[in-house]
């Protein structure tokens, strides 16, 4: 392939930009600095449309459904299989955190510390779990979607759909018109991912030069000690989980890798949301199963959040001499099998869920949340990366067990990508 075509490819594009982000914010750190723009505006093109592509993709799957009880059969199995796995990655986190105790050794007193008041605000109280389910119904449908509080557009969607599919042949004009809409979005998406290698660049070159190499040398045996448990989970456990269901997750990893790659510029999984539905329905899976598993597993399967969290609350125990008992342990499972889920419905995200999980335990000082404000950065890429993975794992294993996956276009989807690289 000839250069200048080779240039045009969206995988190309976007590593070319980390990389140069990566040297930007390391020799320029004060103009690194000033690219966050950038990365900030591309998540925010993005996010301008998560919401209604959500509504159309859900309520569409559940009217052409059709059968309410499928519904909850679909349902159902994805809440089970995102209870199990995300337990598995819990405990494969406490497992590798107490083997390689990363925070064994380190003096506090020296490392530096950030502002982690508007998180301990919160987090100190725990989170009012009431409070979050009754949040879970919005009051007003219309400030939902202005927010983009993906909960809260996902309850509603799911209720229009049952309603647009309870009207039988009334509601197939209102479907057919619903339909054409959900492709405008999509094409809008795909003019804006064009940008994708400017908000790599920009979300790159900030984390570089704002942060430095240097500021994530006292915490990098923690960074190794979680990017090696989420390898093991998506190379072991993840991987076990695809052959028993039969199908191959390097073919998959391939199969979205252009998705990947602008997951790691951008440090959001939501970055790539509507393209990830758009790449599951053209790997086999059905729309109706894709627009139920895909949004509702980016509020409650977060596979590489829960393995940080676990890891973060026995590094904290660690680096405070905190000697956690094995009970103690398995309350920090039981506990982040409950907060991991509200990460997505709790503003500040990570930061919230770890400071009540500290809250609930209430062994090991809040302050310690603010040894982890220099590399949050740098390992939310690999957390967005694992939940992006997961996510779409889970799509491909509830519509093979509901017999909605088409095997032939996961082959042929398969083909054209070896075609494609081929090519290159």
């Amino acid at each position: 392939m000839k250069l200048s075509k080779l240039f045009k490819n969206l995988t190309v594009q976007v590593i070319t930009a980390v990389i140069i982000g990566v040297i930007v914010g390391l020799v320029w750190p004060d103009v690194g600095k000033e690219m966050k723009p950038l990365g900030d505006t591309f998540i925010n093109a993005v996010k301008m449309v998560i919401a209604p592509i959500i509504f159309f993709t859900i309520v569409l799957g559940i009217a052409k459904m059709g059968d309410m009880k499928k519904v909850g059969k679909v349902g159902g199995k994805a809440f089970i299989y995102f209870e199990v796995v995300t337990t598995l990655a819990l405990i494969i986190g406490l497992f590798v955190v107490n083997i390689m105790k990363p925070g064994e050794g380190l003096d506090y007193s020296k490392l530096e510390k950030g502002d982690v008041s508007q998180y301990t605000a919160n987090g100190g109280q725990g989170i009012d779990w009431i409070e979050f389910i009754t949040h879970i119904v919005p009051s007003n449908m219309v400030d939902a979607f202005a927010k983009g509080d993906i909960l809260q557009v996902l309850f509603f969607s799911i209720l229009f759909g049952v309603g647009l599919a309870a009207l039988g042949e009334k509601g197939k004009s209102v479907i057919d018109f619903f339909d054409k809409i959900s492709h405008v979005f999509f094409k809008i998406i795909g003019y804006i991912m064009r940008a994708a290698p400017l908000g790599a660049f920009g979300a790159m070159a900030y984390t570089i030069g704002h942060f430095g190499l240097d500021s994530i040398k006292p915490l990098a045996s923690l960074m190794l000690s979680v990017y090696i448990t989420m390898f093991l989970f998506v190379f072991v456990v993840l991987n076990i989980i695809c052959k028993i269901f039969g199908f191959s997750l390097w073919n998959y990893l391939r199969f979205i890798k252009d998705e990947l790659l602008i997951v790691l510029g951008t440090s959001s999984s939501e970055s790539v949301l509507p393209r990830m539905m758009d790449k599951m329905e053209r790997y086999g899976c059905s729309k109706s199963v894709v627009g139920l598993v895909i949004p509702t597993g980016y509020s409650f399967n977060l596979d590489g959040t829960s393995i940080y969290l676990s890891m973060a609350t026995v590094f904290l125990a660690q680096v405070f001499g905190v000697d956690l008992s094995i009970g103690q342990q398995i309350t920090i499972i039981l506990v982040l099998m409950l907060t991991s889920k509200g990460a997505a419905g709790v503003t500040g995200s990570g930061f919230i869920v770890l400071a009540s999980t500290l809250a609930a335990l209430q062994v090991i000082p809040l302050e310690g949340l603010a040894l982890l404000l220099g590399v949050d950065r740098f390992m939310s890429e690999g957390r967005a990366i694992v939940n992006l993975i997961g996510n779409g794992i889970a799509t491909i294993i509830v519509a093979k067990s509901e017999n909605e996956f088409d095997e032939a276009k996961s082959v042929e989807a398969v083909a054209d990508m070896k075609k494609m690289k081929t090519a290159v």
